[in-house]
């Protein structure tokens, strides 16, 4: 029965908001997006249906294990290596005029605190990320993402306010049945040009133009479209980080890389079945990453 009112919400949702964006949404807005040259893929031909700006995002990494990460990974993709090492990533950010094409952003209800954890991913050519949580102080955004997205978005009390030049973010997941967990950070860009881990690394990380959901044995693919994240290093401190025990994952460790961004506006397509054939090996993606730096070392 629950399954049954899950696909019935999936429908109505996801049909209702691209029959609008198709028809209403294109004549209420058809303005340019930014530019794709950085993209490694063309924009999708159709339509995009949501938009929202990224702002004051905090990016922490952990290399890890493969093998600590693959129970995540749903069949069609296969985990994203870098150098042989896994990735996690824990992103806090403020969501800021998040809307449906063609409508006005809703004061009160269009930005919020969010805080994701994440690794990488890919199929079919395009690396992209796959979300292990995601907690937003919105209920609007994690009723829509969990029956349209099929993201597993948690409710969250989360604040974040900029104070002495510093960001202050706390969220406290208090989502029906989930388990609990709790991110508390302080954080700020730290100057300096060095990027940590390097630049290769650092865009391989957040330079991902779509995400990847399995649910029920299905395959969902969203792209995403945004200019190249302002990244630059910070520093940060964080209090308390329940989020990868909440998982089943060990994070006693720092950070291995920090990095902060202004931010970015955002484009999203809705979710499309990906078919199980199209996921090709990891080395491919791999060797990109290795041509990538041994272009960047030709060139300095």
């Amino acid at each position: 029965m629950d399954k049954t009112l899950g696909q019935m919400m999936r429908t109505i949702v996801g049909a209702g908001v691209e029959t609008f964006a198709a028809t209403a949404g294109r004549a209420l807005e058809d303005g340019a997006l930014p530019p794709a040259d950085h993209r490694p893929w063309p924009l999708p031909p159709a339509l995009w249906v949501m938009a929202q700006a990224w702002r004051h995002a905090l990016f922490a990494h952990w290399p890890l294990p493969p093998g600590a990460l693959r129970r995540f990974v749903p069949s069609g993709v296969v985990l994203d290596l870098f150098d042989g090492a896994a990735w996690l990533g824990i992103t806090a950010f403020v969501v800021a005029g998040a809307r449906i094409r063609g409508l006005p952003a809703v004061p009160g209800l269009s930005t919020f605190a969010e805080v994701n954890v994440r690794t990488y991913v890919t199929a079919d050519g395009k690396p992209g990320v796959l979300f292990l949580s995601l907690d937003a102080a919105s209920i609007a955004a994690v009723l829509g993402a969990r029956a349209w997205f099929r993201l597993p978005y948690f409710s969250t009390t989360a604040e974040a306010e900029s104070r002495a030049g510093w960001w202050h973010f706390t969220s406290r997941r208090h989502h029906p049945g989930a388990t609990g967990a709790s991110f508390r950070a302080t954080y700020r860009a730290s100057g300096g040009r060095r990027l940590p881990g390097g630049v290769a690394l650092t865009r391989w990380l957040v330079e991902r133009y779509c995400l990847y959901c399995g649910a029920d044995g299905t395959l969902l693919r969203a792209e995403v479209h945004h200019a190249p994240w302002p990244i630059e290093p910070a520093e940060a401190v964080i209090e308390e980080n329940t989020l990868g025990k909440a998982l089943g994952l060990s994070l006693a460790d720092p950070p291995r890389l920090l990095h902060f961004a202004s931010g970015v506006d955002a484009f999203v397509w809705p979710p499309r079945v990906v078919s199980a054939h199209t996921a090709r090996a990891p080395a491919a993606h791999k060797n990109r990453a290795q041509k990538s730096r041994a272009q960047k070392k030709r060139s300095a």
